[in-house]
C-alpha cells in the first residue's frame, strides 16, 4: 500500500485571509516503509512573510523571493503524490492550505476520503495526553535533536516515524518489505524464478523391509502391543 506523508509551512494560519503556503515536503511509502522517494519545494507566496511566520520555520522574504510559484510546480506535485492517501498531523490544516492553492491554479481540491490525520490517531491511542509533533517523538523515542525549526520536508520525515509506530510499530518481516519497496523505488523489475517440479519420492517400505521388520518384532519377548 502506498501513502505519502506529508507536511507544509505557511505564511500564517488561515488561507482564507489570504496565507500562502510556501513550502511542502512529501515522503513516499510502502507499506509503513519509507522508500526514499520524496518531493520537496519552496514558493513565493506573492506576498509578505509576518515575522511571527518567519520565526518558526525561518523563511523570510529574502530567502523566498526567487523561488517559482505554487502553479509552477503544482503538476509535480500532484503527479508525485497520485491518488495515494495523504498523511498529515493536524491534517485538515495542511489540506486546507493545499486546496487553497490548488483552487487558486484552477485544480480540484484533495479528497477528504484520502485523509489520514495522524492527531486523530494519537489522540485514540493515547487519550489525554500531549499530541503535538515534538510530544509523540518524545513518547516513541524519535532522535529530533537536528529540528531547530520547523521544516516540511524535515517535519515529514519526523512523522513518518511517528505513524509507523502510531500504526503498531514496525514489525517482523517488514525488513523485506523494505527491500521490496526499494526496488520498487530504483525501476527494478521483479522476475519469480520458476522451480521445475520434482517427482515425488517414494515412501513406502519395501518387501524386504518389511520381512526384516517382522524378525525383529520376533525377537521381542512379551511385547507390549499385545497385552
Amino acid at each position: 500500500m502506498r501513502e505519502i506523508i506529508f507536511d507544509t509551512e505557511t505564511t500564517g494560519l488561515d488561507p482564507r485571509t489570504g496565507d500562502r503556503m510556501v513550502e511542502i515536503g512529501c515522503i513516499e511509502m510502502v507499506n509503513r516503509v519509507t522508500t526514499g522517494r520524496t518531493f520537496h519545494a519552496y514558493f513565493n507566496p506573492g506576498r509578505s512573510m509576518p515575522a511571527e511566520a518567519e520565526a518558526v520555520h525561518g523563511l523570510s522574504d529574502v530567502f523566498l523571493s526567487d523561488k517559482p510559484a505554487f502553479a509552477e510546480r503544482v503538476h509535480e506535485l500532484l503527479e508525485f503524490i497520485g491518488d495515494s492517501p495523504l498523511v498529515a498531523h493536524n491534517a485538515g490544516f495542511d489540506f486546507g492550505f493545499l486546496d487553497a492553492e490548488l483552487n487558486l491554479c484552477g485544480h480540484p481540491p484533495v479528497c477528504r476520503t484520502r485523509m489520514v490525520d495522524t492527531v486523530a490517531l494519537a489522540r485514540v491511542r493515547h487519550p489525554g495526553a500531549k499530541l503535538s509533533l515534538d510530544a509523540l517523538c518524545s513518547r516513541y523515542g524519535i532522535d529530533r535533536s537536528h529540528r531547530t525549526m520547523h521544516g516540511a520536508l524535515l517535519d515529514a520525515e519526523l512523522l513518518a516515524q511517528v505513524y509507523v509506530e502510531l500504526r503498531g510499530g514496525r514489525q517482523i518481516g517488514l525488513e523485506l518489505v523494505a527491500d521490496v519497496a526499494e526496488t520498487i523505488s530504483a525501476g527494478t523489475v521483479l522476475v519469480r524464478r520458476e522451480r521445475p517440479l520434482r517427482p515425488a519420492r517414494p515412501h513406502s517400505a519395501s518387501a524386504e523391509e518389511l520381512a526384516a521388520h517382522l524378525a525383529f518384532l520376533a525377537t521381542v519377548d512379551t511385547p507390549i502391543w499385545s497385552n
